[in-house]
Order: C-alpha cells, then sequence, then structure tokens
C-alpha cells in the first residue's frame, strides 16, 4: 500500500523543481551517484586494498584479470543505482552522450541539453570529491611508497582512481583513443535505446536500470582497455577537472604525460558525444525503421518468421 511522504522543504517553495529545476537535480545526483560508486570501486582496486594489506604488496595492482572485473562490476553497479536514483525524475540520462543522442533522435528537447550536462558535470565533480575525502589516506599512502615519476608526489595510478588515459601502445597517438571512445560509446547508447524502446523487446518489471548496469560491464569487459572506458564526457571530465584543483598538475588538464600521451583531456569528450549519436541513428537504420514499418501495418509480421502461419484440420 502506498504510503504518503510529506516533503522536506514547503510545497510552496518546490514548485519551481516541479520542471527543469528538479529535472536538473536528479541529473546532478544520479551522476554524483554514479561517479561516488564508480570511482570509488577505482579507490578500492587501485589505493585501498594494497594500503590495507589485502594484497601481496601497497603498490600491487591489477596482477590478473580479475581485477578488471572488479572495476567493470563496480561501474556496472554505480550505473544502476544512479538511474534507479535520477530515473523517475528526469530519466537518468546521467551522460551528456545520451542526453545530446536522445536531443538528436528521441525529441529530448534541446533547451534542456546544456542544463542536464552542466548538472551532470556537477554530480561527477562532487562524486570525486567524495572519493577522495574517503580515500586520501590510501591515496597519499599509496603514492608515497610508488616508485617512478610522479606529479607534484601524485602518481598516473591514483589519477586513474578518478580519470582516464590511453594505453602505451598508442605511443601518444590521437586516432587509436578517439575510435575507442567513438565505437565504445556508440555500442553503449545503441544498448540503452534498444532495452528502452517499447516497440523492441523492451524490459519489463523496472529492471531497465540493471540490464543498463549490464550494458555498461560489457562495454568494459570488451572495450574497456585502450583507454579506461569513459564513454561518459562527464564521468571523465568531472572527475578529471577535480584532480586537477586536488593537485595532479598536468596529469588532469590539459592530461599530458610526457612521452606517453599529450592534451588528452578533450578525447573523452568529444569520442563519446560523437559515438553516442552514431549509436542512435545506426539503431534507427537498422531496427527503429522497421518497428516503425511494422507498426503502421494492419497486420505486423511476427519475429523469426520467414512466410505465414497457416493452419489445416489435421494439424498439418
Amino acid at each position: 500500500m502506498a504510503v504518503e511522504i510529506p516533503p522536506l522543504i514547503r510545497p510552496s517553495r518546490l514548485r519551481r523543481r516541479g520542471g527543469l529545476l528538479g529535472e536538473c537535480l536528479a541529473e546532478f545526483l544520479g551522476t554524483f551517484v554514479l561517479i561516488s560508486f564508480g570511482c570509488g570501486v577505482g579507490a578500492v582496486a587501485v589505493a585501498a586494498l594494497p594500503g590495507s594489506g589485502r594484497t601481496a604488496g601497497p603498490t600491487t595492482i591489477f596482477v590478473g584479470a580479475g581485477d578488471w572485473l572488479l572495476i567493470t562490476w563496480g561501474w556496472a553497479m554505480a550505473v544502476t543505482f544512479g538511474v534507479y536514483v535520477a530515473g523517475g525524475v528526469s530519466g537518468a540520462h546521467i551522460n551528456p552522450a545520451v542526453t545530446l543522442a536522445f536531443a538528436v533522435r528521441r525529441r529530448f528537447p534541446w533547451p534542456k541539453v546544456v542544463p542536464y550536462m552542466f548538472a551532470q558535470l556537477v554530480g561527477a565533480f562532487a562524486g570525486a570529491a567524495l572519493v577522495y575525502g574517503v580515500y586520501h589516506d590510501a591515496i597519499h599512502a599509496f603514492d608515497s611508497a610508488m616508485e617512478g615519476p610522479k606529479t607534484d608526489g601524485h602518481t598516473l595510478a591514483t589519477f586513474s582512481i578518478f580519470g582516464t588515459f590511453p594505453a602505451p601502445y598508442f605511443h601518444g597517438g590521437v586516432w587509436g583513443p578517439l575510435v575507442d571512445q567513438i565505437v565504445g560509446t556508440a555500442f553503449l547508447v545503441m544498448f540503452i535505446v534498444a532495452v528502452v524502446d517499447l516497440r523492441n523487446t523492451a524490459v519489463k518489471a523496472n529492471l531497465g536500470p540493471l540490464v543498463i548496469g549490464l550494458v555498461v560491464a560489457a562495454v568494459g569487459m570488451s572495450y574497456g582497455a585502450n583507454a579506461g572506458y569513459a564513454v561518459n564526457p562527464a564521468r571523465d571530465f568531472g572527475p578529471r577537472l577535480f584532480t586537477w584543483v586536488a593537485g595532479w598538475q598536468e596529469l588532469a588538464l590539459p592530461g599530458t604525460l610526457s612521452g606517453s600521451f599529450s592534451d588528452y583531456f578533450w578525447i573523452p569528450i568529444v569520442g563519446p558525444l560523437v559515438g553516442g549519436v552514431i549509436g542512435v541513428l545506426v539503431y534507427d537504420l537498422f531496427i527503429g525503421d522497421v518497428l516503425h514499418i511494422r507498426s503502421q501495418s494492419a497486420e505486423p509480421p511476427q519475429a523469426g518468421l520467414t512466410r505465414s502461419v497457416t493452419s489445416t484440420d489435421d494439424g498439418e
């Protein structure tokens, strides 16, 4: 039985929050949850587990594929609960690439695009600040124990808790990581629009957020190692901006490590925005248009059949 829950704030002051302001607050909180748990699992894997004596050494991380699974499943759950938190108010885009794709092909109002993106960015910044506040002792201990190049006492490993960077085999190149972000985000958005498309085999019983979390896990497992699978401009730039403020300096902005990569910060922004639009266009071209045509038919064909079904008296 539903229980009426009185508002915390007087109804006369809530009216503005019934529209765009309320939606932006939901996007802020949903993205805050996303980053708090996504970067939180990064902090556990990189700094907290080694520093707490639960690994072979104080700087022992990523000794096998299981460590990567911890990261991918952690981000999957972060997305799941971020969507559950904000979905009923804003639709829980929690990703500027999703917002842009929905504006291009899902009639999401263009005047809401920039406010949504701003709310997502601020939520991501706040989430990163929370993770740093909880794990700053572990981060400091890891950086102190780690040997090798450091930027103002910080290492690339601890930066990876918050932001992304390309693998060494790209040798600082742009096109490999950029294509990686385009492809990963195209799959992400393609799967999201498939999951929420009521004309297709849409997820029922409010399990959509859980399935979207599985989508993020799949992208991370299949397309994550090249560049850290940001696939979300707010997810990368919000924490990146925080780490720049917190002292990681050029590792964060402009995203430079001498001999490895330079001015990288724009790739996890541009790549996902382009990939998201490509993903929704590909889905609509191959699937959405077919579903539209079938919905206009008086007797749409049954899925998977190549000819009509007939029956006879003898069952043949």
